[in-house]
């Protein structure tokens, strides 16, 4: 049997295949009291139009039990009912294969790499302060480098950080981002972008004169580009853009960075077939930005194409007061005080941020950052936090000799496991709804049950299943900077 993990929607493939229709016969059994006698139904009704009187042939249901495959759950047995065909799942064998350790993210050997990403972000740019309408972009191109990392991708991040501003903010998002002065390249690089648009025939050298903004060193007819190469989704607004020194430095600091990106044995096939560059490129902006993100996202396609990921607008609303903050200190002053928990609220803030902005539709508005309610990041912290307290509390009371050590359970008892409610529980969703439905388990079951030596397989077994989601808690937040947290 294959080593991947089994799932609902390659088992119904497989179910429907070797009844050889082409339409869907089976569904996924949900009802409580149905789960206890199957797991997956072909109903009678849906029998009867896709067979003679409704008959399956024998062989067919025969063959059902004997399915293999990386994804597909072993099958127990398949019978018909009156309700239709009902097939039962292993579920011991399922669950060791559902349930046992994640594997962390593979590396891909170097030569498996096909090139790196640059992320932009504008709003690192410039001497102008942050602001609350730049964090979306920020975290959302922080959150994305994580990602791409974690399967193996070159990140590449753009702009450095320059020393003339303080970077407090980012520090407190635990936002990682590059620090530097730019390359001793850069003005060369410059210097050999303002010759490539002295040859460009949509762009126009500018004299300082009467009328002429100041430091504007060339003038570029981008929609004449746009609409010769037929580049849609384009601002049709796009018309002339006046380039000056910084717009070009901004350009050579995106060019050493495409430049320093590793070169892999497909970059390099790319390149003897002529093409300049297997690096993405994508510019993380907010709306209010858009436009002159794209102005220099189309004088960038001169060199090489690029991408855009637009953010909505961030609206402050009810910006906590002075007042405020001193009412909290001088109430919870102890707390405050103390280095633990103020590494506990501090993630609890991250979380909050973080959460909100990057839950919501990337083109929507964030209206406020909300710590209450089972959406929030608060929330999904205090059940990481729970889900350790649990597991704390089981380790203390293997120590007082009150339980045995944990043990896997899963091939020692066959009805550990069986009811409804862990089957149905997917520990695969969204870190929310992942939360929502950890925190209905957690409220409903008992875990940690007395020490009794016949109730010692159920509650192994329920750990297993926890210390999966645990693992999954962890794997989801180490891509958002967030340390689990083991108090709240």
């Amino acid at each position: 049997m294959g080593e991947g993990r089994p799932g609902v929607a390659a088992t119904l493939r497989a179910l429907n295949g070797a009844l050889g229709r082409p339409a869907p016969l089976w569904v996924k059994e949900s009802g409580a009291r149905n789960l206890r006698h199957r797991d997956f139904l072909a109903p009678r009704a849906a029998l009867s139009a896709a067979f003679p009187g409704g008959q399956v042939p024998p062989e067919a249901v025969s063959a059902v039990p004997s399915l293999r495959g990386p994804a597909v759950l072993p099958l127990q047995v398949c019978r018909q009912t009156p309700a239709g065909l009902a097939v039962q799942v292993r579920r011991p064998e399922a669950f060791q294969r559902l349930l046992g350790p994640l594997p962390g993210p593979a590396s891909p050997a170097t030569g498996a790499r096909t090139g790196c990403v640059v992320l932009h972000c504008p709003a690192l740019r410039g001497a102008a302060a942050l602001r609350p309408r730049h964090l979306r972009s920020v975290l959302l191109a922080d959150h994305l480098a994580q990602l791409l990392r974690a399967q193996g991708v070159g990140v590449r991040l753009v702009p450095a950080l320059t020393e003339d501003r303080r970077w407090d903010i980012l520090r407190q998002l635990r936002i990682c981002w590059p620090s530097g002065s730019g390359g001793s390249s850069l003005p060369d690089a410059v210097s050999a972008l303002k010759a490539a648009l002295g040859q460009c025939p949509c762009a126009a050298a500018c004299e300082q004169g009467p009328g002429t903004a100041e430091g504007v060193i060339f003038k570029v007819h981008l929609k004449s580009f746009v609409e010769q190469q037929g580049l849609v989704g384009y601002d049709p607004n796009l018309d002339v853009l006046l380039v000056t020194e910084g717009t070009l430095w901004s350009l050579a600091e995106l060019q050493e960075a495409v430049l320093q990106c590793p070169v892999t044995p497909c970059c390099a096939l790319l390149q003897a077939k002529g093409q300049s560059s297997c690096c993405s490129i994508i510019h993380v902006v907010n709306c209010e930005e858009e436009f002159q993100q794209q102005q220099l996202d189309v004088l960038w396609r001169i060199l090489d194409p690029g991408k855009h990921l637009v953010c909505g607008p961030v609206k402050v609303t009810n910006p906590s007061s002075v007042q405020g903050t001193c009412c909290f200190l001088s109430c919870q002053g102890s707390l405050w005080a103390n280095e633990a928990w103020t590494e506990v609220i501090d993630t609890l803030t991250v979380a909050a941020i973080r959460f909100e902005m990057l839950s919501t539709a990337h083109r929507s508005q964030v209206g406020h950052i909300s710590t209450k309610g089972t959406k929030s990041g608060a929330f999904v912290m205090y059940n990481c936090a729970r889900l350790a307290t649990l597991f704390n509390t089981f380790q203390r009371a293997v120590e007082r000799g009150e339980h045995q050590p944990h043990h896997s359970p899963l091939t020692s008892s066959q009805n550990s496991l069986c009811s409804e409610n862990v089957f149905a529980l997917q520990v695969c969703k969204f870190l929310i709804q992942l939360s929502m439905d950890f925190s209905s388990y957690y409220n409903r079951v008992h875990i940690l049950g007395e020490p009794f030596p016949h109730l010692f397989d159920q509650m192994f077994a329920r750990l297993q299943l926890l210390g999966a989601v645990r693992d999954v808690f962890h794997s989801a937040l180490a891509t958002l900077h967030l340390p689990p947290l083991s108090q709240i």
